[in-house]
């Protein structure tokens, strides 16, 4: 069942799901989807914990979902696109539909603590560009990962 509000100190205490992104061993999280909990199935809604020298997530561009990430805690390096940038407790960051692909990690001695928020399309493409590769994600069907030189007319 879920529940429509969720109090700080249950949050506090809750379980955090480990997750290490399948293309990348660096990008290890601690996760709370807090957007789950309560119901919510159009986006996600997630606080989540990134250790020193850790990223979020493999370098990646989503072709339809918008994301976003609002840093709580810690101090963090951000790529979009080649360029990077210095973010820390209180910063904002978009990364709307079909923009340039990121990617953040934490510089800081500390855990970074952040809100990360996404749609969650029916049907959404993403881009690993240094990895080669790309990722169907269609709602109730398996993923499908390709190699961006197999496909004859990228998006």
């Amino acid at each position: 069942m879920h529940k429509p509000i969720l109090k700080k100190q249950e949050i506090l205490e809750m379980a955090a799901e480990r997750k290490v992104h399948f293309l990348n061993p660096n990008a290890v999280r601690r996760n709370q989807s807090l957007g789950d909990r309560t119901g919510i199935t159009g986006f996600g809604f997630h606080r989540i914990e990134i250790e020193p020298g850790c990223e979020s997530t493999e370098f990646h561009r989503h072709k339809f979902d918008d994301e976003c990430v609002y840093i709580l805690q810690g101090v963090a390096e951000v790529q979009i696109g080649e360029e990077k940038y210095s973010v820390a407790e209180g910063d904002f960051i978009g990364y709307p539909a079909g923009g340039l692909p990121h990617t953040m990690k934490n510089t800081g001695d500390g855990v970074q603590r952040c809100i990360v928020a996404g749609q969650r399309l029916d049907h959404d493409v993403c881009d690993y560009p240094n990895k080669g590769k790309r990722l169907y994600r269609n709602r109730g069907l398996p993923w499908e990962l390709v190699n961006l030189g197999d496909i004859a007319d990228p998006l």
